[in-house]
C-alpha cells in the first residue's frame, strides 16, 4: 500500500492460501490472486496488488522444471523428490506442487531458485538426474485416483473417521493422532475427538488423503453414513 507496486507471497498450503485471500477480502484498495501454475494446483503464491492494476503472469514469478532420469519402476515417491530438494538447503516455501510420471517430474518453483536447482540437483535418491526448465504449458497434471469409501461410523470423531478411510484399526489411528502424524485442512491436529465435517480433508503421513465427501443420513442402528473419497 506504501509502493502501490504488487507483492507477492512464498507458496501456500490450500489452509494458509484460504486464510489470507479471506484476509485481504477487507482490506479497502487491494486486491489478490492466486496462482501455482495449473488450475487447482494446491500449492499456490498469492499476488497482492493495487486493485487499479491488470496483473500480468510473470508477476507471480513461477518456473518450471522437469527432472528426469530411470525412474521406471523405482517406485520413488513425492517424497523423494521432495527430499532430494530440500537436500539442497532450499526452504519448503519456495516450491510448489510436483508432478509425477513415469519418466519424469515436473515441479513449480519460485523464478529465484530454479537456476540453483538445475545446476546442482544431480540425484534423486540414487539415480542421477537432470533438470530442464520447461513452459508453463508444459505442465502436465496427472489425473488424480480416487477411491470412494462408503462406511457407517459411530461419531464423526477424527480417529473414527480417518480409520475408515485409511482402512486401519481406531486404536492405531489414534496413536498416529496423537504422535502429530495427522492433519485436518493441512493442520496438524493431535486431538483424536475433534469433529470433522462435510468438505473437510484428513492427511495422515504415509497414508495419503482422504476427503470426507458427504454424511449421507442416519442408519436405522443409528450409526452415520458418510461417503469418504480416499485419493490413492
Amino acid at each position: 500500500m506504501r509502493t502501490r507496486q504488487p507483492r507477492v507471497t512464498d507458496f501456500l498450503d490450500p489452509h494458509h492460501a484460504g486464510l489470507v485471500l479471506k484476509a485481504l477480502e477487507k482490506v479497502a484498495d487491494l486486491a489478490a490472486q492466486s496462482d501455482g501454475g495449473y488450475p487447482g494446483a494446491e500449492r499456490v503464491r498469492i499476488l497482492i496488488y493495487p486493485d487499479y492494476l491488470d496483473p500480468r503472469e510473470e508477476e507471480w514469478d513461477l518456473a518450471f522444471l522437469s527432472i528426469q532420469g530411470s525412474f521406471r519402476d523405482q517406485g520413488l515417491s513425492h517424497r523423494d523428490f521432495l527430499g532430494a530438494l530440500l537436500a539442497l538447503g532450499l526452504r519448503r516455501e519456495k516450491i510448489g506442487d510436483i508432478l509425477l510420471h513415469n519418466d519424469q517430474a515436473q515441479v513449480v518453483v519460485t523464478g529465484e531458485i530454479a537456476p540453483f536447482i538445475q545446476s546442482q540437483l544431480a540425484r534423486v535418491g540414487r539415480i542421477p538426474v537432470t533438470v530442464h526448465q520447461i513452459a508453463r504449458e508444459q505442465l502436465c497434471p496427472p489425473p488424480r485416483r480416487i477411491r470412494e469409501i462408503k462406511a457407517t461410523v459411530p461419531s464423526l470423531r477424527l480417529d473414527v473417521v480417518a480409520a475408515a478411510g485409511f482402512g486401519t484399526s481406531r486404536t492405531r489411528m489414534a496413536r498416529e493422532i496423537t504422535a502429530q502424524r495427522v492433519s485436518i485442512n493441512w493442520q496438524v491436529c493431535s486431538d483424536v475427538s475433534h469433529p470433522v465435517k462435510e468438505g473437510d480433508v484428513i492427511s495422515a503421513r504415509g497414508r495419503g488423503r482422504v476427503q470426507v465427501t458427504r454424511v449421507t443420513g442416519t442408519t436405522k442402528s443409528g450409526r452415520l453414513a458418510v461417503i469418504l473419497h480416499r485419493y490413492v
